[in-house]
């Protein structure tokens, strides 16, 4: 697989046909995951390698495949859900809620619920209304789930086996428009471990400034660390990984290092994920901080049409704009041979 490059769609298709060879007790069950092999092709060939029992296609009832999933959980399975579009899977929420986010605290940890639920999320691929949302916000906010998204092929393997042999339940966000990027990776090669659910990766070290993002946002939030560059700004780049559980060591000790911060995701940004990381920061590093956190977030508007979306989501020159706003004083800029910035508001 090296030679060509491994998509984050292939490895995401490794990792379940991995955990299906693994342990029995794993199922894969979904709208079209099984002879077709899902919309996204993430489970193309497991219906015909484990039989249409391990990899079952379901009616089109999310909230009832959820609810079936939870019954499957509680008697010691581990299922797998795919809900295939991220706004599909509202019809599933009450289960959601009510049922997975509580039932081993409702038990007193007697009984776990081992349940993975995929989700495909956010936009940049075109995609109409009810197929592009940025859904974290209502996981995370939700006590008892587990919330993790990938942004590299690695994590992708990794993070979906780490998700699928927990013993809390998971909801697995899978940035869409990243399942056809290709990187050097294979799951026989010698690349590093992955780190665990709740753990961030500095992606790239800066000394000015940090981007902190997740999932789709991470290669807009690369690509503006070297624009940056080029204006004399070492800026670095934070991929959180999991939201739920939130790694406060990691992230706190990145702002401390630079005393800047933007969080960049694609989600609206009232009541987002990055206005509960510009709070942890504040609470936690406000003495370190030169400057206010800075979001740079989807628009608070339903998501737009399709020829609209590329002013909806985050951008290069949007992340650069709040770089540039992060209250530089003059002799930052003076030493690289450049104009000082305007002090931001």
């Amino acid at each position: 697989m090296t030679s060509r490059g491994t998509t984050m769609a292939e490895a995401l298709n490794t990792a379940l046909r991995h955990a299906l060879r693994d342990d029995p007790a794993v199922h894969v069950m979904g709208e079209d995951v099984g002879t077709l092999g899902g919309v996204f092709r993430i489970t193309d060939g497991l219906a015909a390698e484990f039989g249409d029992a391990r990899c079952a296609d379901t009616p089109l009832a999310e909230s009832g495949i959820l609810g079936t999933a939870v019954g499957m959980a509680m008697y010691g399975l581990r299922p797998v859900v795919e809900m295939q579009f991220d706004a599909f899977a509202y019809p599933a929420f009450e289960q959601l809620v009510s049922h997975v986010a509580k039932m081993r605290n409702r038990t007193r940890g007697r009984l776990p619920l081992p349940l993975t639920i995929r989700v495909p999320y956010g936009g940049g691929i075109g995609g109409v209304e009810h197929h592009s949302d940025s859904s974290e916000g209502y996981y995370l906010h939700t006590p008892g789930l587990h919330v993790v998204t990938p942004a590299t092929v690695g994590d992708a393997y990794g993070l979906l086996r780490r998700a699928i042999a927990s013993d809390d339940p998971v909801v697995f966000l899978e940035p869409k428009r990243r399942y056809w990027t290709k990187e050097d990776w294979s799951p026989d090669g010698p690349a590093a471990p992955v780190p665990p659910i709740g753990r961030a990766v500095l992606r790239r070290p800066g000394t000015d400034a940090v981007l902190i993002t997740y999932g789709p946002s991470l290669p807009v939030c690369l690509e503006a660390a070297d624009a940056a560059r080029e204006e004399g700004l070492d800026v670095g780049v934070l991929d959180l990984r999991s939201l739920v559980p939130f790694d406060d060591e990691t992230v706190c000790a990145a702002v401390r290092a630079t005393g800047r911060a933007v969080v960049v995701h694609e989600a609206s940004g009232f009541g987002g994920a990055g206005a509960e990381i510009a709070a942890r920061v504040g609470e936690r590093c406000f003495h370190h901080l030169e400057a206010p956190v800075r979001r740079v977030t989807g628009l608070d508007v339903p998501y737009p049409a399709p020829l609209l979306e590329r002013h909806h989501l985050p951008g290069v020159d949007r992340v650069l704009d709040a770089v540039r706003d992060l209250q530089w004083p003059s002799a930052t800029r003076a030493r690289h041979g450049g104009e000082p910035y305007a002090v931001g508001a």
